[in-house]
């Protein structure tokens, strides 16, 4: 199926991969509704600075906490892409709540406006937080849930709601369970952009625990992903992990950025979670997004870091290297 005319909401658009799937799918022809959250500035967030070719990209605010505004946005709509969450997980410690409302109740909003008015398929966001610290690897999809932080306890509370709803209401839902994306527009709370930001300015790294294992994915093979399940057949009803297979320590890590920098780091282990609350291993196992969705990650690490560090410098001024972004 050709994504030519065909009309998609992506809630969350403003965001860092959510701005990159909006771009991808007007880029491939579709007619792309951008839900970005109301806020005062009127800023669009990443949208602000993105191109709309042929006048396809209609911006719309509201809050996916608002039914109302959750409904006007589905209306009329092919196929929803649900992106709008809270992610930061040091933040959900400190306002647990504000993360059911979001992550919960914001996506029973979709999936109520999606059943009532007739949406083909909703391609729900998962993170690979769900499986919390990696029991055998690589995980796949049926690895035990394990709610290690308040995000990810949310994060599985709404990925069980979809499925409810494919099973309950046949609504048409496909789960994506993205690993460790990174690249271009991704804020300082994460590690990636933290890692690079402080190498910029002093070479002084001050992060977490550095044992920790990620699978890390470029945002744009993530994306591909994401655009894959709102076309392929056979995937209503799944749950689909985007991972390389490849983990990497959180310290090997910073000094592999370094060396591409040409920096000299000292790394300071300071940043630490809550006990019991840091996932110390994830790695991906994505037979199935290869075999349902023809997906691999296609982007070497090091190809992707390079172009990250690259963007990154020119917007230095959007990360403050001495502050713990939450």
């Amino acid at each position: 199926m050709t994504w030519a005319g065909r009309k998609v909401l992506v809630t969350g658009a403003g965001g860092f991969i959510g701005s990159h799937l909006v771009e991808r799918l007007v880029e491939l022809g579709a007619h792309c509704r951008a839900m970005v959250r109301y806020n005062s500035a009127g800023s669009r967030g990443w949208l602000d600075g993105v191109a709309n070719p042929g006048g396809r990209l209609e911006v719309v605010a509201g809050d996916v906490c608002d039914r109302d505004s959750v409904a006007g946005a589905v209306r009329g709509i092919d196929v929803v892409f649900h992106l709008a969450a809270l992610i930061g997980i040091p933040y959900s410690y400190q306002a647990p709540a504000s993360y059911v409302r979001t992550n919960i109740e914001g996506t029973l909003n979709v999936l109520e406006c999606a059943r009532e008015l007739g949406v083909e398929r909703v391609v729900h966001t998962s993170t690979s937080e769900v499986y919390g610290t990696a029991r055998y690897v690589p995980i796949d999809e049926a690895h035990p849930l394990q709610p290690q932080s308040p995000y990810s306890a949310t994060k599985i509370g709404a990925d069980q709601l979809a499925l409810s709803f494919e099973r309950s209401f046949r609504l048409p839902v496909v789960i994506i369970r993205p690993f460790n994306t990174y690249g271009p527009r991704q804020s300082a709370r994460a590690v990636i952009p933290t890692i690079i930001s402080q190498c910029l300015v002093d070479g002084r790294v001050r992060l977490g625990r550095l044992t920790p294992t990620r699978d890390l994915n470029f945002v744009s093979d993530t994306v591909e992903g994401f655009v894959l399940a709102g076309t392929s057949p056979s995937v209503v009803g799944q749950v689909i992990n985007l991972g390389s297979g490849r983990e990497i320590s959180i310290g090997d890590l910073a000094r592999k950025i370094a060396d591409l920098m040409k920096a000299s780091i000292k790394i300071e282990d300071q940043r630490v979670r809550p006990v019991e609350s840091e996932v110390e291993r994830l790695c991906a196992a994505s037979g199935r997004a290869k075999e349902l969705l023809g997906w691999k990650s296609r982007v070497p690490l090091e190809e992707g870091l390079v172009w990250t560090i690259e963007w990154i410098k020119r917007h230095a001024d959007r990360y403050r290297s001495g502050v713990y972004a939450v």
